[in-house]
């Protein structure tokens, strides 16, 4: 991946990893907006798109479609800041994926194409997979690492934690196996593959952009 150039970072995590937080503070050191899957649910629930209505996005001008990012990561901020930004398990479990969704998501992430960022979600590998400047990451941990952190992250006892874990675990790989024909955990579809554990999301972060160069 050339950083000089217009490029596209996705990033596929476990939940308890820490990859959300290995996102924004990437993003934060190469100066490039972070997409999580709050703010892609955002553009979609906040703002109604429809698949229709993306069609019709598609063929407006880019100054609209960046008003309407730049006002998603706005409220995205301001949630953060007030503590609301959804944690683990991200709100992903309640939401039922459709064919419709799926879509939707992929021209939302298409559009995103056309500026350097950082996007996580399940299905970004393989959404950017053509793209010429695309660095795919995933981000896993053992079960204990995860355990303790989504515990510690979201006052949960362990064995809530655990079911936690395993139940968007499931959910993740099925979306992306239905949707891609693959699985999240086949490490060809990744540039770089990193176990977070024994690391701080910092030193994680760090590591991407020894491997960037």
């Amino acid at each position: 991946m050339n950083k000089n150039e217009k490029f596209i970072i996705t990033i596929n995590r476990e939940l308890g990893s820490g990859g959300r937080t290995v996102g924004r503070k990437l993003a934060e050191k190469l100066g490039v907006t972070f997409y999580d899957k709050w703010l892609i649910n955002e553009l979609k629930a906040k703002f109604n798109l429809t698949t229709e209505e993306v069609e019709e996005v598609k063929g407006s001008n880019n100054s609209w479609w960046r008003e309407l990012l730049n006002a998603a990561v706005y409220m995205g901020h301001n949630m953060g800041e007030m503590g609301c930004v959804p944690h683990a398990p991200e709100e992903e479990y309640h939401i039922v994926t459709t064919n419709e969704m799926f879509t939707v998501e992929t021209e939302i992430f298409n559009h995103l194409a056309n500026e350097s960022c950082i996007v996580a979600g399940r299905s970004g590998f393989y959404v950017f997979r053509n793209h010429p400047n695309h660095l795919s990451i995933l981000i896993q941990a053992s079960m204990p690492h995860r355990i303790e952190r989504v515990m510690r992250k979201q006052n949960m006892t362990e064995e809530e934690a655990r079911k936690t874990i395993e139940k968007v675990d499931k959910m993740r790989e099925n979306y992306v196996n239905k949707y891609t024909g693959t699985s999240r955990y086949d490490t060809r579809n990744y540039d770089l593959v990193i176990s977070a554990d024994g690391k701080t999301e910092d030193e994680i972060v760090d590591l991407i952009m020894q491997y960037i160069g």
